[in-house]
């Protein structure tokens, strides 16, 4: 499921105005994605997969000003990036455990990511899911690291952006207050074209489609 070893034939993903994503190992069946957010210098990485030339790109935007995580199990190469430019791991402050899980300090942010316009928002909060969303209310630019995705196993049928298999009976409604002009995910390419209706499709027809979803994955395991 998961890619090993050096990440050299990583693919960039996602580019606009705002910055950039890439996938560190672009044929695995996660399709773990990361993504770099920049203003005015400053640089975020997201849920960052560690790759080779990956300092190159980072300098193109600037110079890292943190490295968040949103998911509490999305660590990834987090500590090993923050290590590597002096700055914090950024954690939602509502967020337990992650500082077990990184060798780096932790900075603990409430309601905005630095100076940026993104806002940091509770998604996912229970015993077993902690996750966090970022919404850009200028560029309507939404990041979702887990509850939404566009890799494989995410989509039933002919679904642009879906609803993570675990959640579908219950999908995460606070998604449909928002009206993002583009979407990034932490598994698979970004929705970067109607993404406000992709959105809406997938929390409306999430449980509609769910056995469909699972009997396309088992099928995929098994066969």
């Amino acid at each position: 499921m998961k890619g090993t070893g050096t990440a050299s034939d990583w693919r960039e993903i996602d580019e606009w105005s705002g910055g950039t994503g890439w996938m560190a190992y672009p044929d695995e069946n996660m399709q773990r994605a990361s993504h770099l957010l920049a203003d005015d210098g400053d640089v975020w990485l997201v849920d960052p997969v560690d790759c080779d030339g990956l300092d190159d790109l980072v300098a193109e935007y600037g110079e890292v000003a943190g490295v968040v995580v949103l998911l509490d199990r999305h660590t990834r190469d987090a500590d090993t990036l923050a290590e590597r430019h002096g700055v914090p791991v950024t954690v939602p402050d509502w967020m337990d455990g992650v500082e077990k899980k990184v060798d780096a300090p932790v900075e603990r942010v409430r309601t905005d990511l630095g100076d940026t316009e993104f806002g940091v928002h509770r998604l996912v909060d229970n015993a077993f899911w902690q996750e966090a969303m970022l919404f850009g209310e200028e560029s309507k630019t939404l990041l979702v690291p887990e509850s939404v995705g566009t890799a494989a196993f995410f989509r039933a049928g002919d679904e642009r952006l879906g609803v993570h298999p675990a959640l579908r009976l219950t999908p995460p409604r606070k998604l449909s207050r928002l009206d993002p002009e583009r979407i990034f995910v932490g598994h698979g390419e970004g929705v970067l074209d109607d993404a406000e209706r992709a959105l809406a499709d997938a929390l409306d027809g999430s449980r509609r489609r769910a056995p469909r979803l699972y009997a396309e994955t088992i099928r995929d395991f098994f066969l």
